[in-house]
């Protein structure tokens, strides 16, 4: 049997957190291993327990979601965060990438898409609702766009290099991506670093923001 996906709940409500526990403890591949009532704790438990999936409020005491998932990214830790929120997509949707979230799902939508995503990030991939890569593209377009610096960049890359950013953009895993490109997982994590070095990106999530704003991610 195929290790369970370990996963933390941070969030300020305990009758909340009790309903997600018994959601993901119901799902055969998953287990909840901690739970947390503020961002501080949200980041002791983390280094503590190592969950692949540490499933973040953003509204919390002490320390908030936002700021809480900085700071586990920072300690390079290999768990995966995945904000659960109220607010609208389009106030913290950037935010959420910038700190180094791998996407969010909305209380209103947990019951029903909150395993597909937990899923969906403990393998590397970004969990974004279908409305959110229109809302990124314009923000970064707000932003101003691509500049001739990274046109240049994005040039440098191979024809192999260039699939592989795409495919890691939308979200496939490693062994995913091998499969379509027939190469070893390994080696897709060899162009990934190399994807990466040129283009002066730090993560998946840098990945995504960079796809959209090249236009290989469509809004």
């Amino acid at each position: 049997m195929a290790e369970k996906i370990r996963v933390l709940l941070a969030d300020d409500h305990a009758v909340l957190r009790a309903g997600l526990r018994a959601l993901i403890d119901a799902e055969p591949d998953m287990e909840v291993v901690g739970e947390a009532a503020d961002g501080e704790e949200a980041v002791e438990q983390t280094g503590r327990l190592l969950p692949d999936v540490v499933v973040m409020d953003i509204t919390m005491p002490r320390v908030n979601g936002l700021e809480a998932t900085r700071r586990i990214v920072q300690t390079g830790l290999p768990c995966r965060i995945l904000i659960l929120t109220i607010h609208h997509e389009q106030e913290y949707l950037l935010q959420v990438l910038e700190a180094g979230g791998m996407g969010y799902v909305t209380k209103a939508s947990a019951d029903r898409e909150l395993m597909e995503a937990i899923r969906t990030v403990c393998k590397g991939g970004v969990f974004l609702y279908p409305s959110a890569t229109k809302v990124l593209l314009e923000q970064y377009l707000k932003m101003g766009g691509k500049g001739a610096e990274e046109e240049e960049a994005y040039d440098r890359l191979s024809e192999r290099e260039k699939e592989v950013l795409q495919f890691t953009a939308e979200g496939y895993s490693n062994q995913e991506i091998g499969d379509r490109l027939s190469i070893s997982p390994k080696t897709v994590d060899t162009y990934r670093s190399r994807i990466m070095e040129k283009l002066n990106l730090q993560g998946r999530a840098d990945l995504v923001k960079y796809a959209l704003r090249r236009g290989i991610l469509k809004a």
